[in-house]
């Protein structure tokens, strides 16, 4: 690409730390969540929410576990305002659950907004002015001084509205742009909000680090957060926050990494919405622990129903291959994944493993309210046997033999791809009893009468080519006798070369299911019957599989 001299590393290297965070290999335990969706999120929609969408969607972030939310900029718009009051006013908020507002470090707004919380028994008042040299220099053309002045006057008449208020009120600071700030200068500027608020054990600060533009790679912002957490007053009373944005599409390194450095605290969305690229997600953050047997401390166990509610009042959309929430991240197409999922399966079935380690399944997809059979093995041209085996087996009960499920696999495979299309389970099984379950045209048994005599003796009434005949002939067993006859009458040449059965269904109604292949003319060919009786699912079976020669 051409004009690359434009462009330069607006990032600033945090000063030589001890980097202990390089030698945790992951995310131990949960840090505190915090929902920003219904102020960060809901100002990046095109339409932003209603009361009632905000209401539903607060409800719905209390249901999954978050116990901070927060809910707008109460002096931003009437909207706002009128969000917090409802929640206020018609206790809407769980005892257990603390409401987080933003301000700006102005008179007038930080009034307003203790206004909007007055009579809440518990929030956060989030104060917050940029520090980066960008801002500073093209946005304020404010010195150093004059930026970090600001923040301590913002924090002065925090501290100042807090004591003419009732309700428990806990701070929280961010230095915006913090990862395009020089860090010793971040730390200034927090250092000095802190000796105004002066925290305490009862009365910890939090301190943001927002990743307002991604500037860096995600060390880089680990470097800059156990920089800040090693040199911050009072850090036995302050909570390390995180609040990283996704411009590079490094929000989940840049958070983990953040809190190996020693982070206690992540400010995120759902499905990772916000500004322009959005903000870290914080399903695919607390999903990432899951995996690695940790608790994430939230409710995750519906991600479809969250979806719906997320994408209906929101108006946004989950993309199809989003970590663990789109619609196609189990999605196993390739033929050789979807036979080691289905032997994985397999293999967790026969007890050999406590651990989830099926191949290509990071996570089992029930776990998220996920189902095996419509998320996990789809079926197209690039599909193979194993898959088309699967479906069959676990959805409709059918165990074909091996030999078999190359058989209708190739079928199938060649439909997908002759349609242009994925083939849905039930469309499976339709191709699959068309082409191979209880077929009577051209040939079909009616009736068999057995006697014990030189082995069996089978009369067989049939219909051939639209024509009623009667055949007789001996075999060494039921099955046996009837091919016989149906070759002779025939003249058709074939030999029975394998024959399985079981029961489709468990119970009293249940059924024999049998699987027949014949060799004819050097070829397979395979047909599978279905009966109460078993002796009369083989002779369906193996007259599927004589059709099936006499189409070929």
């Amino acid at each position: 690409m051409k004009n690359t001299e434009k462009y330069t590393r607006q990032f600033f290297e945090a000063p030589k730390t001890s980097m202990k965070w390089t030698e945790r290999s992951y995310v131990d335990k949960a840090p505190v969540w915090c929902s920003v969706d219904l102020r960060d999120g809901n100002q990046a929609l095109i339409t932003p929410m209603s009361l009632g969408e905000k209401l539903e969607f607060f409800k719905k972030l209390v249901d999954i576990g978050f116990k901070e939310i927060e809910i707008g900029f109460p002096a931003a718009s009437e909207t706002e305002y009128d969000f917090c009051r409802t929640l206020i006013e018609e206790e809407l908020i769980p005892d257990d659950v603390t409401i987080q507002v933003l301000t700006q470090a102005r008179e007038h707004i930080i009034e307003k907004t203790f206004e909007a919380l007055k009579g809440c028994k518990s929030a956060i008042v989030h104060l917050y002015n940029s520090t980066s040299a960008a801002q500073r220099e093209q946005v304020f053309r404010k010195s150093k001084s004059e930026i970090k002045e600001l923040a301590v006057y913002g924090a002065e008449l925090c501290r100042q509205y807090r004591e003419r208020y009732e309700g428990n009120f806990r701070f929280e600071y961010s230095p915006e742009s913090f990862t395009g700030t020089e860090p010793e200068f971040a730390l200034e500027v927090c250092n000095a909000v802190l000796d105004v608020w002066k925290p305490s054990p009862d009365d910890k600060v939090i301190i943001n680090l927002p990743v307002t533009v991604q500037l860096s790679m995600p060390h880089i912002y680990a470097n800059q957060v156990e920089y800040m957490c090693e040199n911050l007053k009072y850090r036995e009373n302050v909570i390390v926050s995180l609040h990283p944005h996704n411009d590079r599409g490094c929000a989940v390194a840049d958070t983990e990494m953040g809190l190996l450095a020693g982070a206690d605290r992540v400010e995120g969305t759902l499905f990772g919405n916000g500004e322009r690229t959005g903000n870290v997600d914080i399903i695919t953050l607390a999903m990432n622990m899951y995996t690695q047997g940790v608790d994430p401390e939230l409710d995750l166990s519906n991600i479809p129903e969250i979806t719906e509610l997320y994408t209906r009042v929101t108006g946004m959309s989950v993309n199809e291959r989003q970590p663990y929430s789109g619609k196609l991240v189990f999605a196993a197409f390739s033929g050789s994944h979807q036979d080691a999922i289905a032997k994985g399966m397999k293999w967790r079935e026969e007890g050999h493993d406590q651990h989830w380690t099926v191949p290509y399944l990071p996570l089992d997809p029930e776990d998220i309210g996920r189902e095996y059979s419509a998320d996990v093995i789809r079926i197209n041209s690039q599909s193979g046997k194993g898959g088309i085996g699967y479906i069959l087996e676990t959805r409709f009960g059918y165990n074909l033999p091996k030999k078999m499920r190359e058989s209708v696999g190739y079928l199938v495979k060649s439909i997908s791809d002759r349609k242009h299309k994925e083939l849905l389970p039930d469309e499976v099984y339709d191709i699959f009893r068309e082409k191979y379950v209880d077929l009577t045209s051209p040939l079909n048994i009616n009736e068999v009468h057995y006697i014990q005599r030189n082995g069996i003796e089978a009369t067989v009434s049939l219909t051939y080519n639209g024509r009623n005949a009667s055949a007789t002939d001996t075999g060494n067993g039921r099955l046996d006798a009837v091919s016989n006859a149906i070759r002779s009458y025939t003249g058709i040449d074939f030999s029975i070369n394998t024959y399985t059965e079981h029961a489709l269904e468990e119970g009293s109604a249940s059924k024999a299911v049998s699987y027949v292949e014949i060799i004819g003319a050097g070829k397979s060919f395979w047909g599978t019957g279905i009966d109460n009786d078993i002796i009369t699912s083989s002779i369906k079976a193996l007259v599927s599989a004589v059709n099936n020669m006499i189409s070929a």
